[in-house]
């Protein structure tokens, strides 16, 4: 038998714990564990696929410095970015590249850090798991894609961590 680790959680430094949990409760998170402190040191939330973790930190955070995003996925995206925006969030309209033609959001969480959501409904998961060429299309249309958003017009944002 092979050991492994399983269930990858990334933890984000926050300046306040209460303020991320109330933003990410918008995009379906759900507050699973804290350190039960006043004020909060740190949370675990969980969504439908994934799950977050946010530590207090102890000195400013610069989200830019962090080269870190989170790409997410929701059934029905209008849905979710009025959702947002009636929850006082800075949400732009809604943009459609090559590698997401059912369309994208991005958006900044409390402290910075970028969050991006896709449609992804039935056709789309339909299209995946078929194999076809609308697929490997996409697959190419990301590749091409990926370097150049990494490294060129949005350098600030290095790398990239899918939660699914």
């Amino acid at each position: 038998m092979t050991v492994k680790a399983t269930y990858s959680t990334p933890m984000l430094h926050v300046a306040e714990i209460e303020r991320s949990n109330r933003f990410y409760e918008l995009l379906g998170f759900t507050a699973m564990d804290t350190d039960r402190c006043t004020p909060l040191g740190w949370a675990r939330l969980h969504c439908e696929g994934g799950a977050v973790m946010f530590l207090r930190a102890e000195h400013p955070v610069d989200a830019s410095a962090q080269a870190f995003m989170l790409y997410m996925y929701t059934p029905d995206l209008p849905g979710l970015r009025e959702q947002l925006l009636a929850g006082g969030v800075n949400v732009p309209p809604i943009k459609y590249p090559g590698y997401m033609p059912s369309g994208e959001i991005q958006v900044a969480d409390p402290d910075g850090y970028a969050i991006l959501v896709s449609h992804w409904g039935a056709a789309e998961q339909q299209t995946w798991e078929s194999g076809s060429p609308a697929r490997s299309n996409r697959k190419a249309s990301f590749q091409r894609w990926r370097p150049s958003w990494i490294f060129g017009h949005n350098a600030d944002l290095t790398a990239a961590m899918v939660l699914q």
